[in-house]
């Protein structure tokens, strides 16, 4: 029955993780290539990802610098980052390479992104419950099945609740150092 404490949280984990991969996508006021992730370049007669056709690497903490494969597609990555209005990106271009200056974020934009990010910590938290509940479903229906003891149920609920406080306070920090983060001028 241990099993059960290690799937879940194995799940947990999972959670967490999915929440640190969104919370990279929040903006913060540094350039970051996974700014440019969602670009879609009309390139070669159909809509690619950007970074099918270039290369996109922070120059330095304001700056992104895209490096296209194809130098012919120069023109239309650039337009695909300026449509981009999500961004508010201003790319420019010297033939070779395209820059793309990254504003610093308003106090109002910093409230925005935290607000978003916000809402990824409760989205992980619904997660965690999520998780917790199948597990302890999973405990009783064991009980109900003579499968464990009082005991035992006790034991792996405690075990469970134990992964889940773990898991939370992780949450929690890494949350708290994102807000920080972004609020940081």
């Amino acid at each position: 029955m241990d099993n059960i404490v290690k799937r879940t949280d194995a799940k947990l984990s999972d959670a967490l993780e999915h929440f640190k991969e969104q919370s990279k996508k929040l903006r913060t006021g540094r350039a970051h290539p996974s700014m440019l992730e969602k670009v879609v370049v009309e390139a070669y007669g159909q809509e690619m990802p950007l970074i099918q056709v270039a290369s996109v690497s922070a120059a330095d903490t304001q700056l992104l610098q895209v490096t296209p494969f194809d130098p012919n597609n120069l023109e239309a990555i650039s337009n695909a980052i300026s449509s981009d209005s999500s961004q508010g990106f201003n790319p420019s271009d010297d033939g070779r390479v395209i820059r793309v200056p990254v504003p610093s974020l308003t106090e109002e934009r910093r409230q925005q992104v935290v607000k978003q990010l916000k809402e990824e910590v409760e989205k992980c938290n619904i997660s965690f419950r999520n998780v917790r509940h199948e597990s302890m479903k999973e405990i009783d229906q064991a009980e109900k099945n003579k499968e464990i003891g009082e005991d035992e149920k006790k034991r792996l609920t405690k075990s469970i609740d134990g992964e889940l406080t773990k898991h939370k306070q992780e949450l929690e920090l890494l949350a708290k150092n994102k807000e920080n983060d972004i609020l940081k001028i």
